[in-house]
């Protein structure tokens, strides 16, 4: 049995999303009218000037987007997404394509099962398709560039399983990768995870010989505040593969 795993990004998300429809998202899921009112006065009708030091651009107007760094953006983002989800997931379902899917914010992953790579692929295929035309749907799009396939398999020795081609949903011919990082985890196709580990050993190791710099025993940190950035930020590289 192996598993194959599909991931994607929606591009261009924070600029595409909006503001009419996540209202209308707000009003089914059942939210107070006085939030959903906030929101419209929020996000409905904005306007935007750019400044060049002495120049300023005229006012235009800031429609569908959520405002890149603000606090709501996530949360605004995962609601206008959860019923994609829900919508796709009941699609896949319907028509029995054994998929699933995942997702973290603007990043989602199809994971299937088969003894057959061909069939795995084909899979992955639907499903792309399926969830490129729900998103364009939503004014939203898939970045092809950024769409990669991975395959685990318990197969003993090296397999070679074929391409995944997209070519005719405009997306490119999908090599699948030895290795993968997602999340700030390094996978390999057996699950030994021997990458991950020399990635962040090496990783620890480089940050405490950098570390010599910042004092020795005549001058600069002392030992307790060497030993407490030691706890910091050498251990949580080690142990939880953190990045700093």
């Amino acid at each position: 049995m192996s598993t194959s795993i599909l991931a994607f990004d929606i591009s261009q998300f924070s600029p595409s999303l909006n503001h009419h429809l996540l209202l209308c998202i707000l009003r089914k899921a059942g939210f107070d009218f006085k939030v959903v009112h906030f929101l419209s006065n929020y996000l409905v009708s904005r306007k935007t000037r750019d400044f060049w030091n002495n120049f300023s651009f005229p006012l235009f107007n800031v429609d569908v987007r959520v405002g890149q760094g603000s606090a709501l953006s996530p949360i605004l983002s995962a609601l206008y997404l959860a019923p994609i989800l829900h919508i796709l997931e009941k699609h896949l379902k319907s028509l029995k394509i054994p998929v699933s899917m995942l997702s973290f914010i603007d990043n989602g992953l199809f994971c299937a099962q088969s003894k057959s790579f061909s069939f795995l692929n084909s899979l992955l295929f639907c499903s792309y398709n399926m969830a490129s035309i729900l998103l364009w749907k939503f004014g939203l799009t898939v970045e092809h560039s950024k769409t990669e396939v991975f395959h685990f398999s318990r197969l003993h020795g090296s397999f070679n399983p074929p391409p995944l081609n997209l070519f005719t949903l405009g997306g490119p011919i999908l090599y699948p990768k030895e290795v993968w990082k997602y999340l700030g985890f390094v996978f390999d196709r057996k699950l030994f995870f021997q990458q991950h580990i020399d990635f962040y050993a090496n990783k620890a190791i480089s940050t405490v010989k950098s570390m010599k710099i910042l004092g020795n025993s005549v001058h600069g940190l002392i030992p307790c505040q060497k030993y407490l950035l030691y706890r910091s930020c050498i251990i949580s590289i080690a142990l939880y593969s953190f990045h700093l």
